[in-house]
């Protein structure tokens, strides 16, 4: 190694202690200067790591803090669809619901309509047999004047038999 040469980390820091001693001892301030800038040195070192793993810590709780935006933005993103899915489950629920009591109102409609030609067939077949009594009674009735009417005529010409 060449004076200028400097070694890091905790040797280079004892050998920088070292040379300055040594130097300070022997009155070699070159030495003793050496010595004090191998530990300055060794020093910076071990600043810039502790600078250099504090922003590595830093880049990470950066990255940490990405991950969690985006784990959240992806949660918002699930949340919302599952959201959708559910308001097009219960639109295709209500749907389904309008149209089964649709049918059931169509249905309803039908037999109410049946019943009543049922109704209306049974009313005007009462009606018939009602208006046919009606007209047997008549023709009954009819029959029976017309037989009283000829005894009486017959009774009349056996009265006044001349009058023919």
């Amino acid at each position: 190694m060449t004076p200028e040469q400097t070694t890091g980390g905790i040797v280079g820091k004892l050998a920088g202690k070292a040379k300055e001693t040594a130097g300070s001892l022997t009155g070699d301030d070159a030495l003793a200067r050496e010595g004090r800038l191998q530990q300055a040195q060794t020093e910076a070192e071990a600043e810039a790591q502790r600078d250099a793993a504090e922003a590595e810590t830093r880049r990470r709780e950066a990255e940490v803090e990405a991950e969690k935006a985006e784990t959240e933005q992806e949660r918002h993103r699930l949340r919302n669809e599952l959201a959708a899915e559910e308001r097009e489950r219960k639109i295709e629920a209500e749907r389904q619901e309008a149209e089964r009591q649709a049918t059931v109102a169509a249905e309803r409609e039908k037999a109410a309509a049946e019943s009543q030609a049922r109704a209306g067939q049974q009313a005007a077949g009462t009606i018939e047999q009602q208006a046919a009594a009606a007209s047997t009674e008549e023709a009954r009735e009819a029959a029976r004047l017309e037989q009283e009417a000829r005894a009486a005529e017959a009774r009349a010409n056996a009265i006044d038999p001349e009058e023919r």
